[in-house]
């Protein structure tokens, strides 16, 4: 995840942090039909605020919470494809939030837009075994460190 947001100085430390996310640019991310606007991420605690948006049947893969995650729901709707919860569907003007290593696969039949507050980055499971985060990076060489405890 890079931050598309104001850059900062010392100076502004302390101080409000506008932004005008309809000004920002969407960012593509690894998922085929997910792009994201990075409204605050802090590298240093992995805590990220992002606007989401999936178009139509895009699907975000087997992943885990590692921390609470919450999500917020514009418009359209984030159904759970696979997971303990399957089948829940969370629709517009509706919200969500996950357990400390809650697992599933996210899926938006219809497309949606979406706010998503993480503590710390999610583990995604690749297909060969790995632990990545959302860059592709590994989980555990990157974020691990910031666990409690």
């Amino acid at each position: 995840m890079t931050a598309a947001t104001a850059q900062k100085s010392p100076a502004d430390e302390g101080r409000s942090h506008h932004l005008k996310p309809a000004d920002m640019e969407w960012q593509q991310t690894r998922f085929p039909g997910c792009k994201i606007k990075t409204l605050l991420f802090d590298a240093k605690s992995g805590l990220a605020t992002m606007l989401f948006k999936m178009d139509p049947g895009a699907e975000i893969p087997d992943h885990e919470h590692v921390l609470i995650e919450q999500t917020y729901v514009l418009e359209g709707s984030l159904v759970d494809k696979e997971g303990p919860d399957t089948g829940t569907v969370v629709k517009a003007g509706e919200f969500v939030w996950r357990d400390p290593g809650s697992r599933h696969t996210a899926w938006s039949p219809n497309g949606g837009t979406f706010v998503a507050i993480f503590q710390i980055p999610n583990k995604f499971f690749e297909k060969d075994g790995r632990v990545v985060d959302p860059a592709g990076k590994d989980w555990d060489q990157t974020w691990k460190s910031l666990l409690p405890g």
